[in-house]
């Protein structure tokens, strides 16, 4: 039998959001894999992600992103179910992140920002980094408006 150590299962809980003992359980599953186990909770959080799509989402943040030009801005309303989670850094960092993704590729709805690759890493969807974020908090998270202003577009 593998030893599963601390470091291990605080490794993995940080990155999925995981409880510490179904963490450790997995891991006793596959033999101490950190990737596997990764790959096995990753998936059991997109299940879980999936089943909060119905919940009403009336507390969030928005959130902006002025590109260094000073000459183009995104804006993204980001919406949860409690004003708990809304205060939650990993939460406003997504929100962050959402912000400059529009500003950067020009998404024209919350659907079109979803299927785009991330920016940061083109391994990822938008769709996925918001399902990490549900998985973790327990919440709906879901995208709101979205807006891009570039100087002199000439769009209202």
């Amino acid at each position: 039998m593998t030893k599963i150590t601390i470091d291990q299962v605080k490794n993995l809980r940080e990155k999925t959001g995981a409880p510490v003992i179904r963490v450790k359980k997995v891991l006793e599953e596959v033999a101490g894999n950190e990737t596997r186990a990764f790959k096995l909770l990753q998936k059991e959080g997109f299940e879980k992600a999936a089943k909060r799509q119905g919940r009403e989402t009336g507390q969030g943040v928005i959130a902006t992103y002025l590109h260094h030009n000073k000459k183009i801005v995104g804006v993204v309303e980001l919406l949860c179910e409690t004003d708990f989670v809304a205060r939650n850094e990993m939460f406003s960092k997504l929100a962050d992140e959402l912000a400059m993704q529009v500003a950067s590729l020009d998404p024209k709805n919350a659907d079109e920002l979803m299927d785009q690759d991330y920016i940061r890493d083109t391994q990822k969807k938008i769709s996925d980094l918001v399902k990490e974020v549900i998985a973790k908090t327990g919440e709906n998270v879901r995208i709101g408006r979205i807006y891009r202003i570039e100087l002199g577009d000439g769009r209202e």
